[in-house]
């Protein structure tokens, strides 16, 4: 019967070559669990069989709903993996596996991390919760083995009825704090009410009761005034013509037992019960609803809510207000779009529903973006508004690992982290004295990328001991989290001041010389970043507290007026010319920009009259300019506006030779919007290379943000302007 019931379901909107190979995989499944039965007694086959059905329910594609029949048949039967992916294909056989992952984490280290948690503050046990139900997402590479799991879990709640009131408990708490939150994040609204209702009805069996009568005492009354209320809503809206859907609202039992917790009263004064939903077409309809109906009924002080304007973490869009209703009675209405009202209902489901011919809304990619949020989790951030948007790059939008202590503890961190970005979570003092680490009792370096489900273990030394100023270089992978690089640099700059002064000399000067820069004029440049003494300025630049990359970019900024070279002294009016530059004294003569050192607004500048063609723009410190005998023919140049132009410049990137350089190269320049107009590769003996590539840029800001990108690249050991 169960099988006809979802046979029919799926023939509503799958294909019939898609409903045949969902058949194939019920009959596979029958087989292979053959004479197996549920502690009810039923055959085994009806638990896959309402789980896929769950997931019909949410009109999944074909691949979920026969991964559903199949979840069970690798742990529960002789059957192979390898076997399934042989009769189904590597899909299915993936998001089988993920299911079957999914099952193997160990709630017992789990809860005893919890056991322990819970004899401290309410708080903690909230993110242990929390970080949990993140690890549960980490381990699902396919957002549709989460779905399957979780109806898997509704239909086990469903039959708890079976087992010892001890192990009913357990599993209730368990989908009480990680199930059912789970598909309040993912949206998920279907799934989560029932999963809290019935985790519920196991924990706190007599009030479940005790409200369930409360709600079906009233039910008549309730259902009469709901439905004068949608009969006056449904004439005023048709009077102004907005076509809308309006229905009542259930509020669920679990939902208002919460409510009557958090505001400390009893049933007969929880008096919101009642709920409207309005359904229209376009967004501009909702606000006009909304009109309408505080039209009707006087709205409630601080009880609006837009969240179309600004929309929760799921992309939950709604309007929701409350109105002293008839009679005087509270009643929340909520006003949204039918497109808004699918996501509502079935959250990351709803991107996953069956299309005709497999094709999906081109939207889900950008849709789907949300669900890393879901990893989110705050951290304190220091330093200056560029700092900050790096950590959100580095910490908050990319993907996590969860791993755990040797007690059992869960900790999440960034894709990528180290040893050392976990030693840090433990405690600065532990990755300060780091000199090793452990991961499932192996030793590991310390730039080793941990993995979801590790046991990592720290290993310190026991004296005093300080990172190495090493973690914090980019390149050497060796942390990836901002609060690690923070802890760092507090400990750094409570050393040795001269060391970071050398240090942060040694570091300026790579960067001016990769840059291209001369170095002068450094004590300005110090005073414009508000210090007084050249030696605080280079400490600071040590400490970490200023990039040389910031200072590179200033420095270029500055118009020096002073040269090493002397230029004839002309008293007269500068001519602007169409390339942007101001030359002194000449007129509007022809100029063109020097192909030996490729100047690029910011840079120092100086005019070359040539024979017939004009003035040839040179960098001040150009080679041929420094080489020059005539030096009558030196005439000053200045920038002027050069807004929306672009100019060329010389890039020389050294690196170990690998198979895709040259492609990850373009990417990243690509991924800027900045044009490469020639690009040269050399492999040297010693199994490096060599790239010259010009690029066509519109100022020193930008070219320093590309030399940085360029510098991240894997195995690129250094980026500089080549300027001849």
């Amino acid at each position: 019967m169960m099988a006809e019931v979802l046979s029919e379901k799926l023939q509503t909107y799958l294909s019939p070559s898609d409903l045949a190979m969902v058949w194939r995989a019920y009959e596979f499944a029958k087989e292979a669990h053959g004479s197996q039965v549920r502690r009810s007694g039923d055959p085994y086959v009806t638990h896959p069989l309402a789980t896929a059905r769950i997931l019909a329910d949410l009109h999944l594609d074909a691949a979920a709903v026969a991964a559903a029949l199949l979840h069970d048949v690798p742990e529960d039967t002789g059957v192979s993996l390898d076997k399934i992916e042989k009769a189904f294909g590597p899909e299915i056989a993936k998001l089988v596996d993920g299911v079957t992952k999914l099952s193997r984490i160990n709630w017992e280290v789990i809860e005893e991390s919890k056991r322990r948690i819970s004899k401290q503050s309410e708080d903690e046990l909230n993110a242990w919760a929390e970080n949990v139900r993140k690890m549960f997402l980490a381990m699902a590479e396919d957002i549709r083995v989460v779905l399957i799991k979780l109806a898997d879990r509704l239909h086990n709640m469903s039959t708890l009825v079976y087992l010892t009131p001890v192990k009913r408990r357990q599993i209730a708490q368990e989908t009480l704090e990680i199930y059912a939150p789970l598909a309040s994040r993912l949206g998920i609204w279907q799934m989560k009410w029932q999963l809290e209702d019935l985790s519920f009805r196991h924990l706190e069996p007599h009030k479940y009761k005790e409200i369930a009568g409360l709600l079906a005492g009233r039910r008549d009354a309730r259902e009469r005034y709901i439905s004068g209320v949608i009969k006056l809503i449904e004439e005023e809206l048709q009077r102004v013509s907005i076509v809308a859907d309006v229905s009542g609202r259930p509020k669920h039992i679990h939902s208002i037992y919460r409510k009557m917790q958090s505001r400390g009263v009893d049933f007969g004064q929880i008096y919101d019960l009642l709920a409207v939903r309005v359904l229209v077409d376009e967004i501009p309809d909702c606000y006009s609803a909304l009109g309408v109906i505080h039209s009707l009924w006087h709205p409630i002080p601080g009880q609006f809510d837009d969240y179309i304007a600004m929309p929760k973490e799921s992309l939950y869009q709604s309007l929701h207000t409350t109105v002293v209703g008839p009679e005087g009675k509270p009643l929340e209405i909520q006003i949204r779009t039918h497109e808004m009202h699918r996501l509502a209902e079935y959250g990351v489901a709803a991107h996953w529903r069956y299309k005709e011919g497999g094709k999906r809304d081109s939207r889900f990619e950008q849709k789907i973006a949300w669900l890393r949020q879901l990893l989110d989790w705050q951290k304190d951030v220091a330093g200056g508004a560029e700092e900050f948007v790096e950590n959100l790059k580095t910490d908050i939008f990319r993907d996590q690992v969860y791993v755990f202590t040797p007690k059992g503890e869960i900790k999440d961190l960034p894709a990528g982290a180290t040893p050392l970005d976990f030693a840090y979570r433990i405690h600065t003092d532990v990755g300060h004295r780091c000199v090793g680490g452990k991961v499932n009792g192996r030793l590991v370096p310390l730039d080793y990328q941990l993995q979801t489900g590790q046991i990592v273990e720290i290993l310190t030394t026991k004296g005093p001991k300080g990172p190495s100023r090493d973690w914090l270089n980019p390149n050497l992978g060796y942390i990836k989290t901002a609060h690690a690089r923070e802890k760092i640099r507090q400990w750094l700059r409570r050393q040795r001041r001269d060391e970071n002064v050398s240090r942060g000399r040694e570091l300026l000067e790579k960067e001016l010389s990769r840059m291209g820069l001369v170095q002068e004029k450094l004590e300005s440049v110090a005073e414009a970043f508000k210090f007084e003494r050249l030696d605080d300025f280079l400490a600071a630049i040590g400490y970490g507290d200023i990039s040389p990359q910031q200072i590179a970019a200033k420095l270029a900024t500055e118009q020096t007026r002073e040269s090493e070279v002397s230029f004839p002294v002309v008293e007269r009016e500068p001519a602007e010319t169409t390339r942007g530059m101001k030359v002194m004294g000449v007129g509007d003569l022809l100029t063109r920009l020097a192909r030996c050192c490729n100047p690029l607004p910011g840079d120092e500048i100086v005019g070359y009259i040539t024979r017939g063609k004009g003035i040839t723009v040179h960098r001040k410190d150009c080679h041929n300019i420094l080489a020059e005998q005539e030096r009558e023919r030196l005439v000053s140049v200045e920038w002027g506006r050069v807004e929306h132009q672009v100019f060329p410049v010389r890039l020389r990137i050294e690196a170990w030779d690998r198979d895709g350089l040259l492609r990850d190269v373009a990417s990243v320049v690509a991924e800027d919007k900045i044009n490469m107009s020639s690009v040269s590769a050399v492999t040297n003996p010693d199994r490096t290379a060599t790239i010259t590539a010009t690029l066509e840029i519109s100022s020193i800001d930008k070219l320093s943000r590309i030399l940085s990108k360029l510098e991240s690249i894997r195995d690129v050991s250094s980026v500089s302007r080549d300027i001849g």
